[in-house]
């Protein structure tokens, strides 16, 4: 009895000696924010370097910037032949392929084939011609996309096509990070890859990891907080990037299918087990609009909705409870 109480104590002070430690750097030309709970920093260092390491790994693999990766061999390559990848690179593209089904193509991995028509710096002043959106979007299409499971090959059926994984890839890199960060026995933390954000366990104090939602109508300020563990969040939002036209604002997120930004909806925010799913849902109902993406996400087991429209108005998935902040 006497053994059992000193191991329950020293368990007892162990986890009142964890605390969380934080590191913000740059990677995948975004800031990431990495949290680990640990016993010492020494501890919290090293698990944080492997998950740099990890997240740099892969974003050599899915990378379209690096003239080196699989991913610019497969760009380089269209029209012309397939190109043989690693099985991770593949099931990826599998993957990236499946949620553009599952969206009727309000997302697609093939949008980095779109002409850059649209300017969100300042310098657009009208419209764009209906003929040079059309063109725009002419060589982007998932259908296009062949993918060989025997070979592990891909094919982009058209010249000019490109694919890339900026809709999927933060997401991606956050839930390997994570993966890696368990096993390695890190207690619990947090992946935040500019706003593509995954949890585990429970920090110190013992209640769930608090996550904020962002109120779009004034980003200083918060709608309140909801509690998250184990899980996923992720936020797409048009008041970092637009542009005002006749009066109309126009979000940087455009639609994949017809070339012109998504109206309507002022910020997503998309709980789901993994960061890659919750990336390219948030996005993907972004595009798709309020009632078509809130009965959407509605149907997907273990996924829930935050969604404010243009006049913002808050609207949620049944099992969401927010804190509302007073």
């Amino acid at each position: 009895m006497k053994k059992l109480l000193l191991l329950a104590l020293l368990a007892s002070v162990t986890a009142l000696g964890q605390q969380p430690y934080k590191r913000v750097i740059l990677l995948m030309g975004s800031r990431f924010e990495i949290t680990v709970v640990a016993s010492d920093s020494l501890q919290a260092a090293a698990w944080t370097d492997q998950a740099i390491a990890e997240i740099t790994r892969i974003e050599k693999l899915i990378s379209s910037w690096d003239p080196n990766s699989q991913t610019s061999e497969i760009n380089r390559q269209a029209g012309i032949s397939p190109v043989r990848v690693n099985e991770e690179l593949f099931a990826l593209i599998q993957r990236s392929l499946g949620i553009s089904r599952l969206t009727d193509g309000a997302f697609d991995i093939s949008y980095a084939s779109m002409d850059r028509i649209w300017k969100f710096d300042g310098s657009m002043k009208a419209m764009p011609p209906a003929d040079a959106v059309a063109a725009s979007v002419a060589r982007v299409g998932y259908q296009k996309i062949q993918l060989d499971p025997k070979t592990y090959s891909v094919f982009l059926q058209e010249p000019g096509m490109k694919i890339g994984f900026g809709g999927i890839g933060k997401g991606y890199a956050a839930d390997r990070a994570k993966a890696l960060l368990m096993a390695a026995g890190a207690p619990a933390g947090i992946i935040n890859a500019s706003g593509d954000l995954t949890t585990w366990g429970i920090p110190p104090g013992g209640k769930p990891w608090q996550v904020a939602i962002t109120n779009p109508m004034d980003k200083t300020h918060a709608y309140g907080v909801v509690p998250v563990e184990n899980r996923a969040v992720v936020t797409s939002g048009d008041y970092e990037k637009y542009v005002t036209l006749d009066g109309k604002r126009y979000t940087h997120i455009i639609d994949p299918r017809t070339g012109y930004p998504s109206r309507g909806i002022l910020s997503v925010t998309i709980f789901a087990p993994k960061a890659e799913l919750a990336d390219a849902l948030a996005t993907s109902v972004f595009v798709m609009g309020l009632e078509a993406g809130l009965d959407r996400i509605e149907q997907l087991p273990g996924i829930d909705g935050i969604i404010v429209d243009e006049h913002g108005r808050l609207y949620t998935t049944r099992d969401i409870q927010i804190q509302r902040n007073r």
